[in-house]
């Protein structure tokens, strides 16, 4: 979406009613403050003192003693000497200019000593040099010469700068000039190429602007039993999740003028900036009514007030909050400008901003289920070609807590790992790829693992997979590989079958044998412990903390919160625990993680021959799928040729086709032979 001005502005905004220029319509403000004669005749003045300067910069004499000066004029190398003030001055003849010391400008100075000026005239009335003396500048000459220039800069600066901001601050801004006027962004259906059949996942949030759109289209409908429009609509859900698409979208469907800024837009290093951009914009949205304001990112300028540091001076943040709050407060039933507003820290806005009668609705942007990730993913396949053997189903299951922004880039990303595949259109496989590149990060295949480091980490996923495998409570497994992918090393992938916004405690208990199974088969197959296990130690701490400290999900503790709320702010007190209890939840994690433990250790010790199985096929094949996870755990061969089978053959096949392109000599022909293609005579 171009971000361009609105060709077809109403009226208001470039004349006034009585058909003349008003503040904005008019002509900008003249660079001169006003008086452009004078500030021209003083650009006249300061060109014609830069001339005089440089002149005279060139026309310098050359300092020399006076000892120097009587050899020239002994010699007779000087004519025009002058004498003034306490000076002498001459010019070396044409003819020898160029062989005088000191004569690189043609002229020279000696410069006197007050108190000697008889002695010198006496002393070159005795050498017979005709001079002349000259009468000394005045102090207002010398003045004006001095400091005339520096006076004539500073004149154009004022009057350039100071007065032209003076002008351009008549209206909000004052001297701040265009510092005070809004920096938003208007723009109309014309401009807009996103439309709300362009937004998918969030079904609810739509059905709420579609109001808002259909009130400004039509006031009378909802007016006609009373009611009033909401004055603001906030936009509330993690990053991603497509509240700004969701603005971009309204602006393409209501035919009205469309105000886009940031929060950031207000805030300068000038105090009262803020506070009178937002009354700049929100009296321009009053003269363009029926219009709507969207603020992205409103947390910038509508934090809480008074729960931070402050050192006493001015808050301009603050300040800028108030303007807001003002203008919000101050629209009439009749104003018909409704307010969009976006963020993801809706825990840090102030209680003023979000109460009824300024944000009256606020919307929650969730992250896409798995109908909601199909439909994204559908809007965005549109702009690819996809094979006809692509399943979206399948993908949209294996993206289980992805947004809006990174369904689109799983869908960017496969369209152009195709493309430098030479492919003709976008495969499973790569959306396959473009979803863990995405997730975990891009695969490292070129890095060089030791073998023996590579049977670690072949025994630790295989670790991990065969409690996928065999653990009913867990998650099924998607597949599992050891070529290293962003920071990990290797990983051991699950699909969930379902969306879920809560969790059991078997399912959570079934993620700690998981995370304990790693290190578990490391020790088992190799009798040593590795320190690639720190991620899953890490995690397994983390749920059962959660399981004991959140969730409420322990018998002895029992059913009460002891975390800290994340929202606290530092200086906040958390949550205090006296010294048994603290210590009745240090035993009770324990307990979990070691009865967990236990149970990961037994599962992987029945299931030890299909373990081990799983991590020689790795070591040969770096990928396998849950389909080639199952034939190895039943025992059945998995038919596929491995990576060092893969590479020979490629090998083989570069071998050849270099082969192929070199030519071929031609062999050599007899002299009496037939030319070839020739026909043999009747003899």
């Amino acid at each position: 979406m171009t971000d361009q001005e609105r060709p077809n502005q109403k009226p208001s905004e470039d004349s006034d009613k009585n058909g003349k220029g008003g503040k904005r319509g008019g002509k900008p403000p003249s660079l001169m403050g006003g008086r452009g004669a004078l500030g021209w005749v003083l650009l006249a003045g300061l060109a014609v003192a830069l001339v005089l300067m440089m002149s005279n910069a060139r026309n310098a004499a050359d300092a020399i003693t006076w000892q120097e000066f009587r050899t020239m004029a002994v010699d007779g190398e000087l004519e025009e000497v002058k004498m003034r003030e306490s000076q002498i001055t001459a010019t070396v003849k044409e003819d020898i200019e160029g062989e005088a010391e000191g004569a690189g400008t043609g002229r020279v100075r000696v410069a006197l000593h007050r108190e000697q000026i008889d002695d010198y005239t006496y002393e070159l009335n005795q050498l017979g040099v005709e001079f002349t003396n000259e009468p000394s500048n005045n102090l207002l000459t010398t003045l004006l010469i001095t400091f005339g220039p520096v006076l004539l800069i500073a004149l154009l600066i004022y009057f350039f700068f100071i007065r032209a901001m003076r002008s351009a601050g008549g209206g909000p801004g004052g001297m701040l000039g265009s510092f005070g006027r809004s920096r938003h962004k208007l723009m109309n259906k014309e401009h807009s190429t996103i439309m709300l059949s362009d937004v998918a996942g969030i079904e609810e949030a739509k059905d709420e602007v579609t109001e808002i759109i259909e009130f400004l289209k039509n006031p009378k409908k909802f007016q006609r039993l009373g009611g009033r429009v909401p004055r603001g609509v906030l936009l509330i859900g993690e990053p991603g999740c497509g509240k700004t698409l969701l603005a971009k979208a309204v602006a393409g469907e209501a035919d009205v003028p469309f105000f886009s800024i940031s929060g950031s837009d207000f805030v300068e290093m000038f105090v009262g900036v803020g506070a009178s951009r937002v009354r700049d914009l929100f009296k321009q949205a009053k003269e363009s009514a029926p219009c709507i304001i969207f603020m992205d990112e409103i947390d910038a300028v509508g934090r809480r007030r008074g729960s931070g540091f402050s050192s006493g001076g001015h808050d301009e943040r603050e300040q800028t909050l108030n303007a807001i709050l003002v203008e919000m407060d101050g629209f009439e039933s009749s104003d018909q400008v409704i307010v969009i507003a976006s963020t993801n820290r809706s825990d840090v806005l102030d209680p003023a901003l979000t109460r009824p009668g300024r944000f009256d609705r606020q919307v929650h942007v969730p992250m896409p289920d798995i109908k909601g990730r199909m439909e994204i993913l559908s809007v965005h396949a549109r702009k690819v070609k996809m094979s006809p053997n692509v399943q979206l189903e399948k993908l949209a299951r294996g993206t289980p807590m992805f947004s809006g922004a990174d369904l689109e880039a799983v869908i960017n990303e496969a369209a152009i790992a195709a493309t430098l595949l030479g492919k003709d259109f976008v495969e499973q496989d790569d959306l396959e790829e473009a979803r863990d590149k995405v997730r975990y990060g891009r695969s490292r295949k070129s890095a060089k693992v030791d073998e023996d480091e590579k049977k670690v980490i072949a025994y630790h996923e295989a670790g991990h997979a065969t409690i996928l495998y065999y653990d009913e409570d867990s998650e099924p497994l998607h597949k599992v590989t050891i070529i290293p992918r962003g920071r990990a090393l290797g990983s051991a992938m699950w699909l969930p079958e379902k969306d879920r916004r809560i969790q059991s405690k078997r399912r959570l208990l079934a993620d700690l044998r998981v995370a304990h199974a790693g290190r578990i088969a490391e020790e088992l197959f190799t009798g040593d412990q590795y320190t690639g296990t720190a991620g899953d130690i890490r995690m397994a701490n983390a749920i059962a903390k959660a399981i004991v400290m959140e969730y409420g999900m322990s018998d002895k503790v029992g059913f009460r919160l002891f975390s800290d709320d994340p929202n606290r702010q530092p200086w906040e007190s958390g949550v205090k625990i006296s010294n048994e209890t603290a210590k009745l939840i240090d035993d009770e994690v324990e307990r979990i993680i070691r009865e967990t433990y236990e149970q990961s250790e037994r599962m992987i010790g029945e299931h030890k021959e299909q373990c081990e199985a799983l991590a020689e096929a790795l070591i040969k094949h770096e990928t396998l799928t849950y389909e080639e996870v199952d034939k190895i755990m039943k025992g059945e061969p998995l038919g596929k040729p491995t990576v060092s089978e893969l590479l020979e053959a490629e090998k083989a096949k570069k071998e050849a086709e270099e082969a192929a392109a070199v030519p071929k000599p031609e062999p050599e022909r007899d002299e009496d032979a037939p030319p070839a293609g020739a026909m043999p005579t009747p003899a």
